[in-house]
């Protein structure tokens, strides 16, 4: 649109050559206004002049008539001119001008026709001459100058003409003065033209140069506002053409220095820029170019480098902006650092072994394999509930230094969280370097510790698997690794196993056995079978244990011992409690409401249910929501429970329900690793004699010494005590005898399903109680 404007603007008349816009030619004709007045000064002067030469050759008419008019019209127009020369001296305004121009051609129009009325034979020349003047050199409008032109032209013709004169030859004359009239038309409108196209093309180069002064202005502002550094250089050699303030502040150096740089004296490395010159040649421009510079410091910094070829005269340049990282690639090492190393050890964490073993893995050569060792540390735990946890960090720390020193450079070492460590071994004979490394490790650890006067001790497990004689992708090599560290825990810890593939034979039958107890589950499988348990003193029934039973068919019923892997599963073992209390609640009801009394129930927990904090209140909301008093239930535990991670829990668990007036009993109590402080520190009533030392008693001194023992030490401690696994009828003498209330044995009962204890409950009596005593009388 405004080119369109502007064209229209600067379109000329087709005839006179005059811009068509009034304003344009206004606007034209003010600019040339000191011009014209300049030329009007000088076309006044010369007229005054030349006329004052002429006034001699009018002396020639002196005596005759015609002197004395020829003298006054010479006057007249030497008077006129010097006038309109001073006027034209004071004219402000292109219309002022104007008029004085065509007063003085006017003026002198009419002096000149007066003197051309002598008919000599110069008169004829200036009837030619003066109109040509007017035309080309009085600086008026076209119109102005056509009718001025035609109007002198017509006074001459007038003066000049003598009526005898032949008609042929007044009329020649005429279209003689009309001719030279048109003919100066044309040249006045060519030169218009030419003016105006000259006039225009010097506005529109200067309107272009303005443009250009102030788009190199407001580029050399911008250029030295950027606040990033940025700098021209050659191609060739790197010469510093240009830089702005920020480059000056950033190098730090005189300005005079920097522009007798070449920029690769800044790169600290000469292969950078050869880069970067690489780069631009295959991509064009360049955005993300990573480098280090050197200040005029001597100090190093890293930079980000955005680069675009130029040309500079002919000359291949670049322009390249600077981008000073230095804080930010720190900080990006940092969190880097943070995201792929464990903070206590400094050692790398679980992602970036991940990473380190996925690339050895993927870049190992045929004659070289791997070995893995996953060390886990067997008494942190212990530490840490003992200590503290600052003496656990400080062995774990010192665990990462022994380690990464056994290691060396040969090995990497890592941290995957808790107490869990990994090796990576690269070497020729991978298995076997890494089992030499393994022994090490084990021995080294066995070392202890020192901590504010103290020595702490612990030892680990390890498990060893190797690429290519176990498995060579990630996953599988770690799972291998973690079978055989699996594998040292349950052979007794602070050992190496070697991975096998009958570990994941193992691991399989486990999987397959936990799919079949969830599919037990869901199918209503898993039962309760009751123990009868028995007054050793009067025969009576004193209650029942409530077991676990699995139910596969009808003809088919599994003790524990059949899926004790599956009860190994946390998830699966707190399923089957949950399972087991709804179950033994609803069947201990409907004997309450069928009118039979069944004595206390015990209940086995497992270590898994132990987790949940929440497991007393659990138990005692199912026990009021199928309304049954908490003192009708006795839970039974083993030491096993006082081992686990969450071994804690355990004292205030049992003290909550111990208040509400549930019995706890401890089962199988002198085959595990608790020690007597449990008995003191935890609310137990009920002592359990395993079955195995029941087994032999009166037979083995072993086993019968330390039945009497426990028997003594339920009687000091106020505890009841229960036989289990009672088979014959000199065992139940035998702990009779000495002093045992109740057992639960195969001699007495065998293990009921729910169905039939109503049955047996009905038949109870001083009958059935004292028939049962004379099985051992």
């Amino acid at each position: 649109m405004a080119q369109s404007t502007n064209a229209e603007e600067l379109r000329l008349a087709a005839f006179g050559g005059e811009f068509a816009d009034p304003a344009t030619e206004a606007a034209f004709r003010a600019d040339r206004l000191d011009e014209a007045k300049r030329h009007a000064r000088v076309l006044f002067a010369l007229s005054a002049v030349l006329n004052a030469f002429f006034l001699l050759s009018d002396w020639r008419f002196e005596g005759s008539p015609h002197f004395v008019v020829a003298l006054s019209a010479r006057f007249g127009v030497i008077f006129i001119s010097l006038f309109c020369l001073m006027a034209a001296h004071l004219c402000r305004r292109v219309r002022a001008l104007d008029v004085v121009a065509s007063a003085w051609q006017w003026a002198t129009g009419i002096g000149v026709a007066v003197l051309v009325t002598s008919r000599s034979e110069l008169a004829l020349f200036v009837v030619v001459l003066l109109p040509t003047i007017y035309y080309l050199t009085v600086p008026v409008p076209f119109a102005l100058c056509v009718l001025n032109g035609v109007g002198a032209s017509a006074m001459l013709l007038a003066g000049y003409l003598d009526p005898a004169l032949p008609l042929r030859l007044l009329l020649g004359l005429g279209v003689a003065v009309a001719t030279l009239n048109a003919a100066l038309m044309i040249v006045l409108s060519r030169s218009n033209r030419m003016d105006r196209l000259q006039w225009a093309a010097v506005r529109a180069a200067r309107r272009a140069n303005a443009r250009l002064r102030e788009s190199e202005n407001l580029l050399e502002k911008t250029f030295q506002a950027v606040p990033l550094p940025v700098v021209v250089t050659t191609l060739s050699d790197g010469a510093v053409l240009k830089f702005n303030e920020a480059a000056l502040r950033f190098y730090g150096a005189p300005r005079e220095q920097i522009a007798r740089l070449r920029i690769s004296d800044v790169h600290v490395s000469p292969q950078q820029r050869e880069q970067l010159l690489r780069r631009l040649r295959d991509e064009g421009a360049v955005t993300d170019f990573a480098g280090s510079v050197r200040l005029a410091d001597g100090s190093r910094r890293e930079v980000l480098v955005a680069a675009a070829p130029i040309e500079l005269g002919g000359t291949p340049g670049m322009v390249a902006a600077v981008i000073d990282v230095t804080e930010r690639t720190a900080v990006e090492q940092q969190v880097r650092h943070a995201a792929t190393h464990d903070a206590l050890t400094g050692l790398p964490n679980r992602a970036a072994f991940h990473a380190r073993l996925e690339a050895a893995l993927a870049t190992r050569r045929p004659a070289e394999g791997l070995c893995l060792l996953l060390i886990d540390l067997d008494g942190l735990k212990d530490v840490n509930d003992s200590l503290g946890h600052d003496a656990g960090d400080l062995l774990l720390s010192e665990t990462a230094q022994r380690l990464a020193a056994l290691a060396g450079e040969r090995a990497t070492v890592a941290r995957l969280g808790g107490d869990e460590f990994v090796v990576l071994l690269v070497a020729p004979e991978a298995l076997e370097a890494g089992r030499r490394l393994a022994q090490g490790i084990l021995g080294d650890l066995r070392r202890p510790v020192s901590h504010r006067g103290r020595q702490l001790s612990t030892k680990a497990s390890v498990g060893l698997a190797a690429c290519p004689e176990h498995d060579c992708s990630y996953g599988e090599l770690m799972k291998d690794a973690d079978l055989a560290l699996y594998a040292a825990k349950q052979q007794g810890r602070d050992r190496l196993m070697i991975y096998t593939p009958v570990m994941r034979q193992a691991v399989s039958e486990r999987l397959s056995l936990l799919r079949d107890i969830i599919d037990a589950l869901a199918e209503d499988q898993i039962v309760p079978y009751y123990q009868p348990k028995v007054s050793l003193a009067t025969g009576r029934l004193a209650g029942f244990e409530a077991l676990v039973r699995w139910r596969r068919s009808a003809h088919a019923v599994l003790a524990p011992a059949a899926f004790e892997m599956a009860l190994l599963d946390r998830e699966v073992a707190v399923l089957i409690g949950e399972r087991m209390v709804r179950k033994v609640t609803s069947d201990v009801r409907g004997w309450i409401e069928a009118g039979y009394d069944c004595g206390r129930i015990a209940i086995n927990l497992s270590p898994a249910e132990f987790t949940h904090r929440d497991l007393a209140s659990k138990l005692l909301r199912q026990f009021h929501a199928a309304g049954l008093q908490p003192d009708r239930f006795d839970m039974e535990i083993t030491e096993t429970v006082f081992l686990g991670r969450d071994s804690d829990h355990v004292a205030p668990i049992l003290d909550e329900l111990k208040r509400a007036g549930v019995g706890v009993a401890l089962d199988d109590f002198g085959t595990g690793y608790a020690g007597l402080i449990h008995l003191k520190q935890l609310p137990i009533d009920t002592i359990k004699i395993d079955r195995g030392f029941v087994k032999d008693i009166g037979q083995d001194t072993f086993d019968t010494a330390i039945v009497c023992a426990v028997l003594e030490l339920g009687r000091n401690l106020g505890m009841r005590v229960v036989a289990e696994g009672v088979e014959t009828a000199g065992q139940a003498r035998f702990l009779r005898e000495r002093g045992c209330g109740s057992a639960q044995g195969f001699l007495f009962f065998r293990p009921l399903p729910g169905q039939d204890v109503p049955a047996l409950l009905r038949t109870e009596g001083e009958q059935a109680a004292a028939a049962r005593l004379a099985l051992f009388l």
